[in-house]
């Protein structure tokens, strides 16, 4: 067998053992916590034996034991089973809440690599007068302002004072009555400000890593030597300084595309917008456990899959890698 696809299968095969550990301790943890998610449905006025028809309905009177294999069973038949709130298929309430988060994620995963990169740019080339310094500075203060602080920032500015964008939802009350073109305007001008929100953090974090690694390529004895050959500074710089500088940042991008898939939520609930995150939490605290579950096996499986396609482009960027990537 090629090395290459032992290599993949191999990865593979440890995805999907991640998967297996992440939704079992999920499984464990939501039934071994307090508290009994048939007591919402159970009235004091009901008797004994339908308060216990409806734990059977929720199959919740069986052994653990014998409630997790017939999980594995489900989840192994694609069947995550009824949420116990929503009252319908499991997979139809994530893929309600899937779009939006989706949206966010990759709008922001786009924006904040597009800012981290043309402000380290503008960066080197002032090194060290006062442009460079104000992003520098700039970067840590977004780095570590908190999301929830940077959303009412921008929703006071943009929505309080300018009244230029709304402060929340997905879209206009009047969004039916809009255009094809009307209907795309009014789900930017909403998603905006939460993708500003996520964005502007990670800005900064891709601003510092693609500042470093450029500056410590263009330092390397191959870059010197070309400059001295007489080779361009945009060839050098695109073939040679760029490539050289991605591997770290590419890291840090699938993770961070992980955790935007997996949910949003400090924007999702600022601004109202029904995502991911905001299922996954009122999903714990209304004890839905098939819910739980699932949000936690989407949310593994996106880290997972982000990971992987970062992987694959550094591999595409630089071929010497792949061994370590897929190891």
């Amino acid at each position: 067998m090629n090395k290459k696809l032992k290599l993949i299968l191999k990865r593979l095969l440890s995805s999907i053992l991640i998967l297996f550990l992440v939704i079992t301790m999920v499984f464990i943890l939501v039934r071994i916590s307090p508290g009994d998610p048939a007591q919402k449905y159970i009235s004091p006025k009901l008797s004994p034996e339908l308060a216990q028809q409806v734990r059977n309905s929720f199959n919740l009177d069986e052994p653990i034991t014998v409630q997790y294999i017939n999980f594995l069973k489900n989840i192994a038949s694609g069947d995550f089973g009824i949420s116990y709130e929503y009252r319908m298929p499991v997979i139809k309430v994530v893929l309600e809440f899937l779009p939006v988060t989706l949206l966010l994620a990759f709008l922001s995963i786009m924006l904040q690599i597009i800012l981290g990169y043309y402000s380290a740019i503008l960066a080197i080339k002032r090194k060290n007068n006062f442009t460079d310094r104000i992003l520098r500075k700039s970067s840590i203060v977004l780095y570590v302002t908190p999301g929830f602080v940077l959303g009412v920032i921008l929703i006071y500015i943009f929505s309080v004072q300018l009244d230029l964008l709304p402060s929340g939802s997905f879209k206009s009350y009047f969004f039916d009555e809009l255009s094809l073109f009307g209907k795309l305007i009014d789900i930017f001008s909403h998603l905006l400000l939460p993708v500003l929100t996520l964005s502007l953090p990670g800005a900064a974090l891709f601003f510092n890593y693609f500042r470093d690694g450029i500056e410590e390529v263009l330092q390397k004895d191959f870059v010197l030597y070309l400059k001295a050959s007489g080779v361009s500074e945009k060839i050098i710089f695109r073939k040679h300084v760029l490539p050289n500088s991605l591997k770290p940042v590419l890291s840090i991008a699938g993770i961070e595309l992980g955790f935007l898939l997996s949910g949003t939520l400090v924007a999702e609930v600022i601004f109202s917008l029904p995502g991911m995150g905001r299922l996954m939490v009122t999903s714990i605290l209304s004890r839905d456990f098939p819910l739980v579950i699932a949000c936690a096996f989407v949310t593994a499986v996106f880290i997972i899959f982000s990971n992987f396609i970062f992987d694959l482009i550094k591999v595409k960027v630089d071929k010497r890698i792949w061994k370590e990537i897929l190891s």
